[in-house]
């Protein structure tokens, strides 16, 4: 199954980017499942590399790490890296700066996309 996650939120304060990248680490674990994370609006800072939490927190960094790790891609969108900030040197390693076409190109090519 081909499926595309899309979050919204900031990576803290709220858990629902937190949800969508436990669920995107879940499936892509699974070999006949193919994950494709994209993160718009405030959710590109859960891509921000070398991410520092308290002791015992969850780190988005990591999370989405996993997904990677187990051949799924993440793409952030670049309009809103540019309006927060956000270089791709700022990216972790795995994601790469995306746009509104390639998230198109990515809703065409899923079977289920699930919006957080």
């Amino acid at each position: 199954m081909k499926t595309l996650f899309i979050l919204n939120d900031a990576p803290y304060g709220s858990e629902r980017t937190y949800n969508g990248a436990r669920l995107a680490g879940a499936l892509a674990r699974h070999e006949d499942n193919e994950v494709r994370v994209f993160l718009i609006g405030d959710a590109v800072a859960a891509a921000h590399r070398q991410q520092k939490v308290p002791s015992g927190f969850y780190n988005l960094e990591a999370m989405l790490g996993s997904v990677v790790s187990h051949s799924g891609v993440i793409g952030a969108c670049g309009t809103c890296m540019d309006a927060r900030g956000i270089t791709v040197e700022d990216l972790m390693t795995g994601t790469h700066r995306s746009s509104l076409d390639e998230l198109t190109q990515w809703t065409v090519w899923a079977d289920k996309a699930l919006v957080f």
